[in-house]
């Protein structure tokens, strides 16, 4: 795995793959997003939140290439670890916070805000049709906000009121959502 832009391009680093319960973004499908984010956004303006953090990848890219400051959600506790080891390496401890515990409950207890949102939960979960609504709920993407959820094919939002667009990289599926102003 690697950063792809900004401070620290191509940074590579390696989580340790034994028994973790992740499936990282490939480098593929993530340097696609992060080509249309950079088109869009203004990195230095962003509060991020990576909710089903996994490694941490997108944090990292995220603060790279300037963004405010980044919240990381997880509840595996070989993960949470590999991104405290990460995070020193780059010398962003004050920059990324780490919340250890489960999504779904970060998302109805938490009073932050972001402008932009990412969620990367595992495929197989049973209830990823529900986390758009959920995080529309809780009001924790600030107005005109961006909620990114990746997920496969068999998920489709094409009739959700907050859809923007979807763009698809084999198997790798990214819904936008963007919250009412």
């Amino acid at each position: 795995m690697r950063i792809i832009g900004g401070e620290f391009k191509g940074y590579r680093f390696n989580p340790p793959a034994n028994n973790w319960p992740t499936r990282p973004t490939t480098d593929f499908s993530k340097e696609a997003l992060y080509n249309i984010l950079q088109n869009r956004l203004n990195f230095d303006e962003i509060r991020f939140l990576d909710l089903f953090g996994g490694s941490g990848n997108h944090c990292y890219e995220m603060i790279s290439r300037g963004a405010i400051h980044a919240t990381y959600v997880d509840k595996f506790g070989g993960c949470v670890s590999f991104v405290k080891t990460m995070l020193e390496k780059l010398k962003i401890s004050d920059k990324v916070s780490i919340v250890k515990m489960d999504v779904f409950k970060y998302i109805a207890s938490t009073n932050q805000t972001y402008n932009l949102i990412f969620a990367g939960p595992p495929y197989a979960l049973k209830t990823i049709g529900t986390i758009p609504d959920k995080i529309m709920t809780a009001n924790i993407l600030e107005p005109n906000g961006l909620l990114i959820l990746e997920h496969n094919p068999r998920i489709r939002f094409d009739d959700h009121e907050y859809l923007e667009e979807v763009r698809n990289y084999g198997q790798t599926y990214f819904s936008f959502f963007r919250s009412p102003v």
